[in-house]
């Protein structure tokens, strides 16, 4: 399969998960008609507080708003928290985030820009403070050692600067401290210390709008998350569709992975197979439950779609496939079940010899469809009680 031809597929996969969404009825109601109301990202906070201290500092002028030019060209009128002049040549701004209904834990933060005047001429330095992280390992597109502001982030800066300071600049410089006072905290609630990202939260936003339950930030983190492994010089990655499914793995593969390995992948499952190929992985680890597990047996890339429900049909064929002498009424009785995990009692309690292993051997096909054969693709699954119940290497 061509690369233009795997991105093509890994923009098709994302455009579902964009489409069909696992979200209250209310939420999706009010998406359809288009009533969710967008954000802006902490890239943008962090332009908009620069551009208001810096216009500050040149005018003496405290601006309650400020436009600010996003990546592709647009205008956003962001407000302005406050303003302080600590000296003739230094101030700072604040922005409180605003994420807008999306569920953002950066939502509310203030985003904090210090802006000083310098003699060095015609040059513009931006760096992190307190609350923004500080990158310790490779994969994350940023030079070990600096903060954790993304590229998207620093040019809107630049460009905020350059829209008001282009004077200025002539016979001086500009230097630029971005910081988050609950930064910290907040990284807690995000994948940063697991990517090495340490100190506080990352400045991010390639759009500089932050659309409400979009898939595209998750993901990104995926995409992100794989890099760092491979930049770190692992091979072999855990996908976990959740944190408990995760928190089990951890304790089996102890001492065999560092951290940055285990990614949660949530329901992007083809997505996050195909990525791994295009990322040069060659071993890959999916650990699970029997619903989800079940879902990706059953061929299905995004497990959180509507209509991909489990099916219990698949699963009464499964359990033919395992005993073929079952009896009719066992295989009724697993038609009705509520849910997989109710399926999963069933088995246990009629001791259905293989049912759990082949639903596992049946995941790793589909994956290995996914992957066109390029991945080492282990399949283990928990019950819940976090004990592998079964497991399926090829």
């Amino acid at each position: 399969m061509s690369d233009s031809l795997e991105r093509s597929d890994l923009s098709d996969d994302l455009q579902l998960a964009e489409e069909e969404k696992r979200l209250p009825a209310s939420v999706l109601e009010r998406m359809r008609r288009g009533a969710l109301k967008t954000g802006f990202t902490t890239g943008t906070s962090a332009a908009a507080a620069t551009k208001a201290a810096l216009l500050t500092l040149l005018s003496d002028h405290k601006s309650s708003n400020v436009l600010v030019t996003l990546p592709k060209g647009n205008q956003l009128n962001i407000a302005i928290s406050w303003i302080t002049k600590s000296e003739p040549s230094i101030a700072t701004a604040a922005v409180v985030k605003d994420g807008g209904d999306d569920p953002d834990v950066t939502h509310g933060a203030e985003i904090l820009s210090t802006v000083s005047l310098t003699e060095s001429v015609g040059t513009i330095s931006v760096d992190g403070g307190k609350g923004v992280g500080r990158v310790t390992k490779p994969g994350i597109g940023i030079e070990i050692g600096k903060a954790a502001i993304n590229s998207s982030p620093l040019k809107m800066i630049n460009v905020a600067v350059k829209e008001v300071a282009d004077g200025w600049l002539e016979k001086g410089g500009v230097k630029i401290v971005i910081s988050v006072p609950l930064g910290e905290e907040i990284a807690l609630k995000t994948d940063n210390p697991r990517l090495g990202i340490l100190g506080g939260i990352s400045i991010l936003g390639t759009t500089g709008i932050v659309l409400p339950y979009s898939t595209a930030s998750f993901a990104a983190s995926i995409r992100q998350a794989l890099d760092v492994a491979r930049a770190m010089g692992d091979s072999w990655v855990v996908l976990t569709t959740g944190g408990r499914s995760e928190e089990y793995a951890k304790s089996l593969l102890s001492g065999l992975l560092p951290e940055h390995c285990f990614v949660q992948i949530g329901d992007f499952v083809g997505y996050s197979i195909k990525n791994c190929v295009l990322k040069k992985i060659s071993k890959v680890t999916i650990a699970g439950f029997v619903g989800k597990l079940t879902k990706m047996a059953m061929g299905i890339k995004q497990t959180h779609v509507r209509g991909s429900h489990v099916d219990m049909e698949f699963m009464a064929r499964v359990a033919v496939e395992c005993a073929p002498n079952i009896q009719g009424s066992i295989i009724e009785e697993i038609r009705e079940a509520n849910t997989a995990r109710h399926v999963s009692e069933i088995v246990a309690a009629y001791q259905i010899s293989g049912f759990f292993e082949l639903i596992c051997q049946k995941v790793h096909e589909q994956m290995q469809e996914h992957s066109k054969g390029s991945l080492l693709i282990e399949v283990i699954m928990f019950d819940f009680n976090g004990k592998v119940c079964a497991s399926f290497t090829g």
